[in-house]
């Protein structure tokens, strides 16, 4: 065949369906932008895909992958979109997206396919499957051209997303450090499907599960033993990928649930049985709670007792309430309101979104006194307003957090960002001047992520739970239109899943 021309585009955000705030485009400028030739430079060898975040996430794999497939394919850069976690998208960025994505297929030429790269997990105003509806507006553009997709482990598998495309692929690790990898398999078994080498059949389940599988760790028990089953299935003869979806718990998809989906090389009876096999062992994780979790007060007296840890390194304690790496707000004052009253004896670095205390004292010199409230401003209901005492030390414009000031608070460290405050990496402290290893705390506003980031650092990893929107109940504040676990005792999914997946 003539040399293959592929494109390739991101639009991924993680939706928090609890969160008052709207995702617009200008969360996904700030964050992550790229077009054209820049989308290319930075996924080529050397180049830096998503500054601040990944050097290489998927796109560059898929890069590689398609070179290692076909060194002749001639690749079409698009734009890649990426936002923090956050709430719903508004009505007018979805249909800026679905807009941007037609002209830019059209404006491509002919194609011979196009991967995307997305999360899985996005909701929007009007819409519970936006990814769905965007597949399948790219579906249509290609017309005969092959499609192919990548998602986070924790997307929502849905009809219009799995029927609209050749290739389905996800992370096969949490926390997830396999970016590259899944978007690299994305390449080649599209450019695999494109000169005709073989032939994508694919099978998918649906379960009415939203929690399971302990911490849900790939390397510890009980999850470990499912996550090496996604990984060798990927490597039997036939078999051309598998992939394990775990959800996100703070969606409001109609459907809500984990998901099974298998790639075979033109054996559809062999996808089905494997897709139903691995659905029946992650079925069994159901018998698996999340652990019993500390509150902020509990949480600290660890800290101080982790004496050696602090000694050596850091004490990251993970705001699992206000998770902005899972679409929190990120302003919760739960947490810093115990380090301020009970953790006198020990340094502490904390985050907080308030772009309003930001705006205020950006022109202000650094010396000055602040006294007032920090925090509690978009949503008062689940965290309050906190009364604060402290003094600016250093203001800072950072990459993806935009505007950020440093209030010394005494024996806390206060970081006040405009944006939502991923404390995800070491470099969120550092780059304002605050270094880890001289913190006994550092707190986190993410869930799995930051254990890689911070293992340099980290030399003991605290929970804590307090109110807020990324509790792991906080699914019973949303609403369900039918029964899943642990919501309602229930022994078979196979029900549920014909009905979600072939309306019967």
């Amino acid at each position: 065949m003539s040399r293959p021309r592929v494109a390739f585009a991101r639009i991924s955000q993680e939706t928090n369906a609890l969160s008052p705030i709207r995702t617009t485009l200008d969360d996904f400028r700030r964050t992550h932008w790229f077009e054209g030739d820049a989308l290319l430079s930075a996924c080529e060898k050397g180049g830096y895909e998503a500054p601040g975040f990944l050097r290489n996430a998927e796109l560059s794999g898929f890069v590689r992958g398609a070179r290692d497939a076909a060194p002749e394919v001639e690749l079409v850069p698009l734009f890649s979109a990426w936002a923090i976690p956050g709430g719903k998208l508004s009505a007018e960025t979805l249909a800026a997206f679905e807009a941007r994505l037609r002209e830019d297929l059209e404006r491509a030429g002919p194609l011979d396919g196009l991967m995307l790269s997305m999360h899985g997990a996005m909701t929007a105003d009007g819409d519970s499957d936006p990814e769905g509806r965007l597949l399948q507006a790219a579906r249509q553009a290609l017309g005969e051209a092959k499609l192919a997709v990548s998602f986070d482990l924790h997307g929502q598998l849905t009809p219009a997303k799995v029927d609209s495309v050749d290739v389905l692929t996800a992370y096969q690790t949490n926390p997830h450090r396999d970016h590259f990898s899944a978007g690299r398999r994305a390449g080649r078994i599209l450019l695999d499907t494109i000169t005709g080498r073989v032939r994508p059949t694919a099978a998918w389940r649906t379960l009415p599960m939203v929690l399971g599988g302990g911490t849900n760790l790939d390397f510890l028990q009980p999850m470990r033993p499912l996550f090496r089953q996604v990984r060798n299935l990927s490597r039997r003869k036939s078999v051309l990928d598998a992939s394990l979806f775990t959800c996100h718990l703070w969606n409001d998809a109609p459907e809500l649930g984990w998901s099974t989906h298998v790639i075979t090389d033109g054996e559809p009876a062999l996808a089905e049985d494997l897709a139903e096999e691995l659905a029946e062992a992650a079925w069994q994780q159901r018998h698996y709670p999340p652990p019993e979790l500390p509150d902020a007060s509990t949480a600290i007296v660890q800290a101080r007792q982790a004496r050696l840890a602090r000694m050596t390194g850091t004490v990251c304690i993970s705001d699992l309430s206000d998770m902005v790496g899972a679409g929190a707000v990120g302003e919760s004052t739960w947490l810093l309101k115990a380090l301020l009253e009970e953790a006198t004896d020990l340094t502490s670095y904390a985050p907080i979104r308030d772009d309003d205390l930001v705006a205020r004292l950006w022109e202000a010199p650094e010396g000055t006194v602040y006294e007032g409230n920090v925090g509690g401003r978009l949503a008062p209901e689940v965290s309050p307003p906190l009364p604060v005492r402290g003094t600016l030390r250093r203001k800072v414009v950072c990459d993806g957090f935009g505007r950020m000031l440093v209030l010394d608070l005494g024996h806390v460290q206060l970081v006040v960002t405009e944006a939502p405050p991923l404390a995800m990496k070491p470099s969120f402290y550092s780059d304002v001047g605050l270094p880890p290893m001289k913190a006994d705390i550092c707190v986190v506003k993410s869930l799995f992520p930051f254990r890689l980031f911070f293992l340099p650092q980290n030399r003991k990893t605290i929970y804590a739970r307090t109110f807020g929107m990324t509790d792991l109940d906080a699914w019973r504040r949303l609403p369900a239109d039918e029964p899943f676990h642990p919501r309602d005792e229930m022994e078979d999914w196979r029900p549920t899943d014909r009905r979600r997946r072939l309306g019967r």
